[in-house]
């Protein structure tokens, strides 16, 4: 009995609601009097259709969508006019505003209504992750399609649908980050856009179309140009951005492009003349005058951006090119190398792993020197542009890019990744629900386990320094994009004894090979630097300035070595009678006086030291650790500073009347003998100055 009651219950429901679903059918109604009891009402209306469609014709969407909205409140039923309300939206680009209307069109009439309303309609599925309505959506309009129109947009249509498919598929498996809106002190009710940011975090620029002192006057698209701007951050907070002065900005189109490691090298991007980018570099607190740079921009193409290596040797660049270069699609990467001389050479395509038919753009090479991040509309992309991540391999090709996945990567388009040395954080431009105005810049913070990564001092990758060494980010939590292999080297630059900012020249060399890395200069202004030391290498890093003794630490970097900053404040001395620093440059072979090759670019510059001033005399001294007996350690000590004043008076034809040796065991340390790193200390020769005239 109870189971012939529910059969009779279900029958009743059924009937009720397919009752329901019939008499609420939706059919088309048409702007016609005989339809409509209120006269008035439909004049109105009827007028209103009218003004919208000249206003169509005329191309003025806004205008015309505002018309048909009018009608359409007193009729919403009428195909045609939902349509035309859905492509006023499309061109204004608001296809999430255009979907109901394009949906209601489709259910009123959807023998007659245009094609074109599913493809749309997919879109806006799609961009608020509908997925499966977006696939249905894209298919009912590729059905459409007349066999010649199919064999060339059959293809756009299968990629929207491969799109869809892709972003479920990474939605599933989501990367652990926060995703956050910067805020009012970046961002504002106008487009902000191509964030740049230097390797330690302190400071953003980007561009922006907000009003500022350079532009006043407003384009055909309610913005006005861009401009430059640039926040500080300040205990952990980004202060409200500032518009950069001239010379960088101007009144014409002024665009972020790329900034170098230490903030002091810039590429931007110049409207003058079509569109071009320049470099400028930061003197002080100036910045130069941007000047066209030659290496990257092409007659026939268009450039969109630029990236430096770690050493400022290599550009990376995103170019539509086809003239006399390889170009697999749209935009392509290519990198630009510089030679011995300090001349660049050819493009080089980056080749078909990285580059596709679609575009790749926004290239941002990390300081790690091995990682690099771009946009892209092809590869394994959600919609839009997604950001990819690859590597540099050992052989010197590129791992295929891999997706750097939801939540940062949407169906809508993500644009100008950029990350900090650490990797930790990560920044970029795009349009998503609750933004501020058209593109805003986000901050992604990368999440990971709470496991703390302990650095080692046993592998300490300073091998000896005079200063102590502060060192910023002792301990971190693990990372979901991998930590990176890299080591930020900062500071500031100053006279010993007056305790002025000093311009040095900062010196990176490759001790294995004794090849040049990079130079780059202490800022004028503040004596800051920041060089950036990728893992897997033995560094010697010199401090120089005429009429000063050189400074040099030495960085021995394992290459499994972890992200961390080592700040110091280094002091130069004045070429005087007594002045003395620590030769950390120089090797030699265990438990041994002969000189390891490594130490002969260290004794080279002490050698033009000694040149330059042709009166000099100075004292070589050497020094150990507590290891061992006095007498062994007395003796190794002597031979070991014996043995670089040979190599000066031999290599570097200097007078031996100018030069003595001494040997001081373990007489004199700078630090305990109790620890690993105190002892490296310990172990050192040095440089002092006997006499000058």
């Amino acid at each position: 009995m109870k189971t012939t009651y529910i059969k009779l219950v279900t029958v009743l429901i059924c009937s009720i609601f397919c009752g329901s679903v019939v008499a609420q059918t939706p059919h088309n109604v048409e702007f016609n009097k005989k339809n409509f009891s209120d006269t008035e009402g439909f004049k109105v209306a009827e007028k209103a259709l009218k003004d919208g469609q000249k206003l169509l014709d005329k191309q003025d969407f806004p205008a015309a969508r505002d018309k048909f909205l009018i009608a359409q409140k007193f009729n919403p039923s009428n195909a045609d006019l939902n349509f035309k309300i859905g492509l006023c939206y499309v061109y204004t680009q608001d296809d999430i505003q255009a979907l109901p209307y394009f949906q209601t069109a489709i259910k009123l009439d959807p023998v007659h209504t245009p094609p074109i309303a599913y493809y749309h309609s997919g879109i806006a599925f799609h961009l608020t992750y509908k997925f499966a309505e977006s696939i249905e959506m894209f298919r009912k309009y590729k059905s459409t399609m007349l066999p010649a129109v199919l064999a060339t947009e059959g293809k756009r249509i299968d990629r929207r649908i491969y799109e869809c498919e892709n972003a479920i598929e990474l939605m599933k498996d989501t990367t652990r980050a926060f995703v956050y809106n910067m805020g009012s002190n970046i961002n504002s009710k106008y487009y902000d856009h191509s964030p740049v940011i230097t390797a330690d975090q302190s400071m953003l620029l980007f561009t922006s179309t907000r009003p500022n002192s350079f532009n006043s006057n407003l384009t055909e698209y309610g913005e006005y140009d861009e401009n430059i701007w640039y926040s500080t951050r300040k205990d952990g907070v980004w202060q409200p951005a500032k518009e950069m002065p001239k010379p960088l900005n101007t009144k014409d189109n002024d665009a972020t492009v790329g900034i170098s490691p230490d903030g002091q090298k810039m590429f931007l991007f110049n409207g003058k003349k079509g569109g071009d980018i320049f470099y400028s570099e930061k003197k002080g607190t100036e910045w130069s005058k941007p000047e066209y740079f030659t290496a990257i921009n092409s007659a026939t193409g268009h450039e969109l951006n630029a990236s430096f290596s770690y050493d400022g040797r290599t550009v990376y660049f995103s170019s539509d090119n086809k003239k006399g270069v390889t170009n697999y699609g749209e935009h392509d990467i290519f990198k630009c190398e510089m030679d011995a001389k300090g001349k660049w050479g050819p493009w080089i395509n980056l080749g078909p792993r990285i580059n596709t038919e679609y575009d790749e753009v926004d290239v941002f090479m990390h300081p790690d020197g091995r990682t690099m991040y771009f946009s892209s509309t092809g590869h394994k992309g959600m919609g839009g542009y997604d950001i990819f991540k690859t590597e540099l391999q050992d052989d010197g090709s590129w791992s295929t890019p891999q997706n750097i996945g939801y939540p940062i990567n949407s169906p809508g388009s993500e644009r100008c990744f950029v990350t900090i040395g650490s990797g930790r954080f990560g920044y970029f431009s795009g349009f998503r629900d609750g933004t501020l105005g058209g593109y805003d810049i986000y901050e992604i913070r990368f999440l990971g386990p709470p496991k703390k990564l302990q650095m080692s001092t046993e592998n300490m990758l300073i091998s000896a320094l005079t200063n102590p060494i502060k060192t910023a980010s002792a301990a971190q939590e693990a990372v979901e994009i991998k930590t990176s292999r890299l080591t930020i080297y900062k500071g500031t630059v100053r006279d010993a004894e007056t305790k002025k900012w000093l311009e040095a020249t900062i010196e990176v060399i490759d001790n294995e090979t004794g090849r040049p890395i990079s130079t780059l200069n202490s800022n004028a202004a503040t004596g800051e630097f920041l060089v950036p030391l990728p893992s897997g290498k033995n560094y010697g890093v010199t401090v120089k300035k005429d009429g000063y003794l050189f400074y040099s630490a030495n960085f021995d970097i394992p290459a499994t070595a972890v992200y961390q900053e080592v700040v110091v404040e280094i002091e130069l001395l004045p070429l005087r009678k007594d002045a003395t620093i620590v030769l950390r440059n120089v090797f030699f072979e265990t438990a041994s006086a002969k000189l390891d090759p490594k130490s002969h670019a260290e004794l080279d510059r002490l050698i033009k030291i000694l040149n330059d001033y042709p009166k000099m005399v100075i004292e070589i001294s050497g020094h150990t650790d507590n290891v061992g007996s006095r007498p062994y350690n007395q003796n190794l000590s002597e031979n070991r500073a014996a043995s670089v004043v040979a190599y000066l008076s031999t290599t570097g034809k200097i007078n031996k009347n100018r030069l003595q040796y001494a040997g001081y065991g373990f007489d004199k340390p700078m630090a305990t003998n109790e620890t690993v790193d105190g002892r490296a200390l310990n172990r050192r020769v040095e440089f002092k100055i006997i006499s000058v005239d």
